[in-house]
């Protein structure tokens, strides 16, 4: 598990775009992508939004997933097994890097065919609690041809990620634009955030 860790800092560190290869085991990625198919069945995804609470709104011709927001209160043994993993790298990366992080908010987010999410900052202008994000991919026999690659913005190096089953990334919210390209298949992952608050 902390060669995992080390790996999102090392790669963050050089490139300020950590990149963990195995960050989920591949059996809990796959209790977890079929934990958010089960919850999209049931219809309990809800239409993902733009801003916080208090200046939130719904454009579709700027973002097109769904989302679930994750809670412990679910009592869901995945999604558990999800926050155990984050509470320790949170502990590794202060001990590490003294970063300060405080807390966490992790949502499901599923993109059918042709959605997509155009550039933008994961920090709101109006609340700076939000220091790092981190998205989690959940789908095995990611081709390219299915497109939806994370494309980071940063001069003259823009990064474009396949969003490969098990492949976790992490950067500063304030710090990288970044945008969801057209994915061509339906993509999952859990996506969030590393607060200070």
């Amino acid at each position: 598990m902390e060669n995992s860790f080390e790996d999102l800092i090392a790669s963050y560190i050089e490139n300020k775009v950590g990149i963990s290869e195995h960050f989920l085991s591949k059996e809990l990625a796959d209790n977890l992508k079929q934990n958010l198919l089960d919850l999209n069945q049931k219809i309990l995804l809800s239409e993902a939004g733009i801003g916080n609470s208090e200046k939130l709104s719904y454009d579709g011709a700027i973002r097109s997933d769904s989302i679930y927001w994750l809670d412990k209160t679910h009592n869901n043994v995945f999604e558990n097994a999800f926050f155990a993993q984050i509470e320790a790298f949170i502990i590794y990366l202060n001990e590490s890097c003294y970063a300060g992080i405080t807390g966490y908010e992790f949502h499901y987010s599923l993109y059918e065919k042709g959605d997509f999410y155009l550039k933008h900052l994961d920090q709101f202008k109006n609340n700076p609690s939000r220091k790092y994000s981190m998205i989690s991919y959940l789908n095995s026999n990611w081709k390219e041809s299915d497109g939806g690659e994370l494309m980071i913005h940063q001069e003259n190096n823009n990064q474009k990620i396949s969003p490969t089953q098990g492949k976790t990334v992490f950067f500063k919210s304030n710090e990288l634009v970044h945008e969801v390209l057209v994915t061509q298949n339906t993509r999952m992952s859990i996506t969030g955030w590393l607060k200070s608050d």
